[in-house]
């Protein structure tokens, strides 16, 4: 992208899936508290800052009243910093107040028009499977375990909560080799919004070099162009960065997560 598309790229991106968030699932809350918004859920959902208009004068008051209103809740939460957010300083001021930094990641956005073109099939032996009940969720989960090596029940009750609620917002694959998944992905998608996200990319080690995650990112940006969608969006980790990059996707920037969790920095314990 050249520098005025960039631009306009990273405030359409900024106001859809920032400032004009919508919740991630029915049962979760976004609003406007402040100068922030964020989202609160229920059980095992998503807690965070999306978006904030601070300066060097208002940040620690803003940080401060996050911090005592999910520390109420008796919730950890998390703050998505972005590499242009305001003030400057503001990861450090976030340290400071007992949140911890994550790794950080490059915000990536690809055309889905593109991307959907490329010429891409599953290799020999490979089938995919979509993600349509609890059966297929388990699938996907296996995959994660193996591939990451940890369990994630927060994204287990998040795609059973989609499907079960709002079906339309996820698409999610599994590679098949024979019975035995080794790769899955997901997209969600949000009513209105030009922009839908790729997550939880996976590969099992032993099938890895095969083009799988390109071909479950190609899968995903051709059923976004049958909904109309127009942009892909990933928070890219240095292992899938470059992958992405090769496919055309090009960088909006760096964001680092900052979780807090209660006792462990200054608010309610």
């Amino acid at each position: 992208m050249d520098p005025d598309e960039l631009v306009r790229a990273r405030a359409e991106y900024d106001r859809e899936l920032r400032r004009d968030a919508a919740p991630d699932t029915a049962r979760a809350r976004v609003e406007r508290a402040g100068a922030v918004v964020r989202q609160t859920a229920p059980r095992q959902g998503w807690n965070g800052v999306l978006w904030s208009d601070l300066d060097e004068d208002t940040a620690d008051a803003e940080i401060a009243a996050q911090v005592a209103y999910f520390g109420g809740r008796g919730s950890g939460f998390e703050w998505k910093l972005y590499c242009h957010d305001r003030p400057a300083d503001l990861g450090a001021r976030l340290r400071a107040a007992g949140f911890v930094p994550e790794p950080a990641e490059t915000v990536l956005v690809g055309r889905v028009g593109e991307l959907a073109a490329l010429p891409v099939e599953p290799p020999e032996g490979i089938t995919l499977r979509a993600v349509e009940d609890e059966a297929g969720v388990e699938l996907m989960m296996d995959v994660h375990a193996k591939a990451f090596g940890t369990h994630r029940p927060r994204i287990r009750e998040l795609l059973l909560t989609l499907l079960r609620d709002e079906p339309e917002k996820l698409a999610a694959v599994v590679a098949m080799a024979g019975d035995t998944p080794v790769s899955a992905a997901r997209m969600e998608m949000r009513p209105g919004c030009s922009f839908a996200g790729l997550w939880g990319g996976g590969t099992l080690p032993e099938w890895r070099g095969r083009g799988l995650y390109r071909l479950l990112v190609v899968h995903r940006a051709r059923i976004a162009a049958e909904r109309g969608i127009l942009r892909l969006h990933v928070d890219a980790s240095e292992d899938s960065r470059p992958i992405l990059q090769r496919l055309g996707f090009e960088a909006l920037g760096r964001t680092v997560p900052y979780t807090w969790e209660p006792g462990h920095g200054p608010g309610p314990a």
